[in-house]
């Protein structure tokens, strides 16, 4: 009986909702009718614009004139892949008062809910949850490194390829990383009218941002030791 390849290790849907409130550059949010783009976060993540707080007690009398509001937040790849939206976040609660997009200090929200879209479906996460994940150590580094990878060692990732399990149909098109995490590296791999995603494991989980070329080497090395399958991958 033949096998099946374990499964790769990946972030759970909190933790990468997590890593998405971490490195966000910019989200809406709607409150009282009104959208507000909110385009520089100051490196802190829209954590640090607002802060989530536990639903009031229901025994307790709500404070009069709350607003409802709603963050959203999309997580777009930063390479050049078909389909680029990898993920939307969006979180709902109420303010004390009508938000001021120009406020200095984080603006405080119940918190209400918070759902993750992404291509593993929809997730509804808790705040407790949220507060209990750990930021990826490599989300807010993450654009930089998958850029480097393609502007300056491009070659290498079609030879990531033969690291690819099952191994890709005939008349893949084109290869791109899709995302790093501490887990490994996502490559979609794009056929004329469709695509697939792939990824691939580090040996181990890294911690820090300096152990990735090290991981990143040695899939490369891995890969060059497999024979040619006498295969096109690449059309």
């Amino acid at each position: 009986m033949r096998r099946s390849a374990a499964p790769v290790p990946a972030p759970s849907a909190v933790e990468r909702a997590r890593s998405i409130l971490a490195a966000a550059h910019s989200m809406t949010v709607v409150s009282d009718g009104i959208h507000s783009e909110v385009r520089s976060l100051d490196g802190a993540g829209a954590l640090g614009h607002f802060h989530l707080q536990a639903p009031a007690d229901p025994a307790d009398t709500p404070p009069a004139g709350r607003v409802p509001a709603r963050l959203e937040l999309t997580d777009i790849a930063p390479t050049p892949v078909r389909e680029r939206l990898r993920a939307r976040l969006t979180l709902t609660g109420l303010l004390a008062a009508p938000y001021d997009p120009e406020a200095v200090e984080s603006t405080c929200m119940e918190f209400g809910q918070a759902v993750l879209e992404d291509s593993e479906g929809r997730t509804y996460l808790t705040l407790q949850a949220l507060e209990d994940a750990e930021v990826d150590p490599l989300a807010v580094n993450e654009a930089d490194m998958l850029t480097h990878l393609v502007d300056v060692h491009g070659e290498l990732v079609p030879l990531l390829l033969r690291l690819v399990r099952p191994l890709p149909d005939p008349g893949v098109q084109r290869v791109l990383p899709l995302r790093i995490d501490r887990y490994g590296l996502t490559l979609r791999l794009e056929h004329p009218h469709t695509h697939r995603d792939a990824r691939l494991a580090f040996k181990t989980p890294v911690t820090h941002i300096d152990q990735v070329g090290p991981q990143i080497h040695a899939l490369v090395a891995s890969a060059r030791r497999l024979s040619h399958t006498g295969r096109r991958l690449l059309t």
